[in-house]
């Protein structure tokens, strides 16, 4: 609560001008404290004493303090708010964060069993379910699953596992986990089928790359049917972005150890038969 101004001194101007503004009306009152700026200040000062004199003024309130800052975020924090995002399945994200948890599981135990974190030898790859061309078509077919969860080095791993992330997180938010799983499963066994058909001399193939061509065929079925909300030109520098995408690791693959024909069946089955297959049913955007 405020301190009571001071009585002003008899006889004094401010005494006679209290004495002349207490014989007015409220409404006059009023008129002068509220146009103050047209009058003398002391015209002013007086109307707004006497109003606060007779109770027609509310005592000031007291300041609200300020709410507490919050601490900035630190990049620890924001390192493990990703993690958990990416890790932990949620009602929004459920098949992109399981695919990536069980990719990094088998990685896991493929290194805790002794296997090498940076180069695993041929053999060891295919004790983990690699595809391998005297094995899958010859009463191991389930290595068309299993050999997209190895992958040949942590460097393959994060390289794919990044990229499954990424389309992902663009993807199943608009067709949903189980769209998102069927496509990537099939487009990881159109790729190993083509690998096996491709290499006549053998193949020891491993990695989730054909079933990530796969997420970019699908990727590019969304933006050719105008299933992702995005005008006209966001529309073009997306598809843009992916074909460029998809060409520069086509490209790259030509030379080096790396499976190009199962990168081709994946991205073919995702873009030819798993993608449009998945999208039936799926509701049209308004």
């Amino acid at each position: 609560m405020e301190a009571p101004a001071p009585e002003p001194e008899p006889g004094s101007t401010a005494a006679l001008a209290a004495q002349l503004f207490a014989q007015k009306p409220e409404a006059e009152l009023l008129y002068l404290a509220q146009n103050a700026a047209r009058y003398p200040p002391a015209v002013g000062a007086a109307a707004v004493a006497e109003l606060k004199r007779r109770g027609l003024l509310p005592e000031a309130a007291a300041p609200v303090p300020p709410p507490p800052a919050e601490e900035p975020e630190t990049w620890g924090q924001l390192l493990g708010q990703l993690l958990r995002g990416l890790l932990i399945p949620s009602r929004r994200f459920l098949a992109t964060p399981l695919l990536l948890d069980a990719t990094l599981l088998m990685f896991g135990l493929m290194v805790l069993s002794g296997v090498s974190a940076s180069a695993p030898t041929a053999h060891q790859l295919v004790v983990w379910g690699s595809n391998v061309s005297g094995l899958t078509l010859h009463g191991q077919p389930w290595r068309l699953l299993t050999y997209q969860f190895v992958h040949a080095g942590l460097s393959h791993l994060l390289l794919n596992m990044f990229s499954l992330w990424l389309l992902g997180l663009l993807v199943e938010d608009r067709v949903g986990p189980w769209r998102l799983l069927l496509v990537y499963l099939a487009s990881g066994v159109g790729g190993g089928l083509a690998s096996l058909w491709w290499h006549t001399g053998g193949i020891n193939s491993v990695g989730a790359s054909g079933a990530i061509f796969g997420l970019y065929g699908l990727l590019l079925v969304l933006l050719v049917g105008k299933k992702l909300v995005l005008d006209k030109s966001d529309r073009r520098a997306m598809l843009g972005l992916v074909l460029y995408l998809v060409l520069s690791n086509l490209i790259s693959g030509i030379t080096g150890n790396i499976d190009n024909a199962a990168h081709v069946g994946g991205l073919a089955t995702g873009l030819l038969v798993a993608g449009p297959l998945a999208l039936v049913g799926l509701k049209k955007l308004n």
